[in-house]
This record gives structure tokens, sequence and C-alpha cells, in this order.
């Protein structure tokens, strides 16, 4: 197996003892709202050396102001341009909200950047060109791109590979019990898991022995030299992702 990487989508205890247990987390308040690139910084000189960060990019990016996800925000998309927020829209409100990412992430150091797409982006042509034209925008980024899809996405895995794998620091972010292999073959994997169940997401799951050795089994395998991240996204995800770690332990 590759080195697996596994860590909590936020700080689920206090930062001090997350860091002292886990390699790596997914910063969540960056989505919410702008990015602070002085807050993030701080992070980065409490954390230890070696110590990866991944973070969401703000939801201007991705989410229309419609969604209910905007209620926890401090910033109110001005009247008159809300529609040119979300969606990865090729609007200069997108844009801006990406360079404000771009250098928080710069700042921190982080590894990935993670864009969460809502339920309400469908398949569709135009949203396919909505992809492609964005992320033709960020080639030259010093940290990797997960790119997270939702709802129809899964019954067009072929369409989306032939997007994604124009682009070598972009990756296809899923949740490897609804949606495995992902979509693109590019050698690195970022799997974000929200809980099993009938629902695309099921945050209050906690996941079995059983289903961590189905977890391992899948990694076990993957083809890659790379890094394989493993980043628990439910309301146990401390004591799931540790007991994740000491199962794959050599």
């Amino acid at each position: 197996m590759s080195h697996v990487v596994v860590g909590c989508c936020g700080f689920p205890m206090s930062r001090g003892k997350y860091y002292g247990l886990f390699e790596a987390v997914e910063l969540q308040e960056t989505f919410y709202n702008p990015p602070n690139p002085e807050g993030l910084k701080r992070y980065r000189r409490e954390a230890p050396e070696g110590f990866k960060f991944a973070m969401k990019g703000w939801q201007a990016i991705t989410h229309p102001p419609e969604s209910p996800t905007w209620r926890r925000s401090r910033f109110r998309p001005p009247e008159g341009r809300r529609s040119r927020y979300g969606h990865l829209r090729p609007t200069k409100e997108v844009m801006e909200a990406w360079e404000l990412v771009r250098g928080a992430a710069e700042a921190l150091g982080t590894t990935y950047v993670v864009l969460q797409l809502p339920p309400s982006f469908t398949y569709g042509r135009e949203n396919l060109m909505n992809i492609k034209d964005f992320l033709s925008t960020t080639y030259d980024t010093a940290f990797r791109i997960g790119v997270e899809l939702r709802g129809d996405w899964f019954r067009h895995g072929e369409e989306l590979r032939g997007v994604l794998e124009d682009f070598s620091n972009v990756v296809h972010v899923t949740d490897p019990f609804k949606w495995f292999p992902p979509a693109t073959s590019s050698g690195s994997y970022y799997f974000r898991l929200h809980g099993i169940g009938a629902r695309e997401v099921n945050y209050r799951y906690k996941y079995g022995v059983e289903d961590l050795v189905r977890l391992k089994e899948m990694l076990d395998g993957l083809k890659t030299s790379s890094e394989v991240y493993v980043m628990f996204n439910n309301v146990y995800m401390s004591e799931d992702a540790l007991a994740f770690k000491k199962l794959i332990q050599p």
C-alpha cells in the first residue's frame, strides 16, 4: 500500500491534541468566509514540521448565493451581482474569489485545495465547460486541486474523466464507498468519507470494523506511488480515523 494520509475534515478536538494524533487536516472555515491568510499562517507556525494542511475553497467559487451554506457566511454578495457567484462560472467575481483562495493556500503551504460543488451543479454541457475553463486558469499552482462532485455525476464518469485528465494538478475527490475508483487515473487520490447509507451524506454514521477493513482492501488495490488522502467527515470522525490508522499500521 502507498503511504496513506489519514485525517479529519476540521478539528474535532483541540489543535494541540490533534497535531499529536494525525498528520493532516482539511480546514473547513475557509469554505464559509473569505480565507484569512494571517490566520492560516498562524496554523502553519503552530503545527509540527511535516504536518499537512488541506483546505476547502471558498464557496463564492462553487456555490451560488441561494445555497443554504451561505447562511453561515459573513460575506454578502452584492445585489445585482449575485448570479455571478458559484458553479465555477467564468466571471470576474469567481476569479477574484479564486485569487483570494490561491493566496491563502500559498500562505498556509497547503497540499490541496478542495473545491466541493453543490448538488445544484448537475451534469451538463455548460457545467462541463465551466469545469474545464476554470481549471485552465489554475495550472500553475504549487498545490493540487481536488474537485468533488455530487448528484448525478457518478453516471457520467467517462465524460468527466475526459475533462479532468487534461490537468496534471487536479484530483477527482470522491467518497470511496459511493464512487470508486475515481474518474481520473492521475495516480493521486483524495477520499472524503461522509458516512454510509442511502443518502449521499450520512454524517451520523459510525464506521464499523468491517467497513474499515473494506476501505483498506480498496486502498490495497490502488496502483499508485503517490500519497493517498483519507479524510473522515462524519460525527465520529476522530474515533473512526484513529481506528483506521491503527488498522493500516504495519
